[in-house]
């Protein structure tokens, strides 16, 4: 390896998962600040963070790489995506609760969320590397839902949180009901069960969802 003044290496495959990451800082940094008030930009931020990640791969793959340039792209978008998809819906579910004394489920939920995301990403890894070593065609499904359903999945729950608090009258359903469907999300990342990996008509009906998702984070 040769020698250089830094750490790393640095080209355009990476721009995408540096702003994604970026994304996720600030998502993390307004629900801190609106501590289970207006969740509505910190969620943005983190569907910013998915859309980040959908196209990452799309512009690694237009640059020309050696291996280990494309091996640390692979390690650090997954550690990017325990930030973006794990830390920081984990830390929308604590901060959700505003300051309530069941604020502990929401801490619960964000861990589980969290070390599942983890355990998920560790062996999306291996079994990758594997299956490079063996072909060069593409993924077409995955094990299991990926981490990265978080920017769809925290949305969702935002949404029918509000609509639930709506029709019942009781502000405290949003919180609760968001804990658990990261509990759910979180069972989700470590069920072993095939999901198709979205190619481009795939990625066109995801960013509409998250477009259609946004506008509903909006209205509630």
């Amino acid at each position: 390896m040769k020698e250089q003044r830094f750490v790393g290496f640095y080209n355009p495959s990476v721009i995408l998962t540096y702003c994604g990451l970026t994304c996720a800082f600030i998502s993390m940094f307004l629900a801190w600040e609106s501590s289970g008030g207006d969740m509505r930009w910190s969620i943005f931020c983190l569907m910013l963070a998915g859309l980040c990640d959908m196209f990452d791969g799309t512009v690694a793959r237009r640059v020309k790489r050696n291996e280990q340039e494309k091996k640390f792209g692979i390690q650090l978008d997954s550690l990017c995506d325990i930030v973006c998809f794990g830390v920081t819906p984990a830390t929308i579910a604590y901060m959700i609760y505003d300051g309530d004394s069941a604020r502990v489920f929401g801490l619960i939920a964000g861990f589980v969320l969290t070390l599942c995301g983890l355990i998920r990403l560790a062996y999306f890894n291996v079994t990758e590397e594997e299956r490079q070593a063996q072909t060069s065609e593409r993924r077409d499904y995955y094990q299991g839902m990926p981490i990265t359903a978080s920017a769809i999945g925290v949305p969702v729950a935002y949404i029918v949180g509000n609509l639930l608090a709506l029709i019942f009258g009781m502000s405290r359903i949003l919180p609760v009901f968001f804990s658990g469907f990261m509990l759910f999300v979180a069972f989700l990342y470590v069920y072993n069960f095939p999901v198709r990996k979205p190619h481009k008509r795939g990625m066109i009906i995801m960013i509409v969802c998250c477009l259609a998702l946004f506008a509903g984070v909006l209205l509630v």
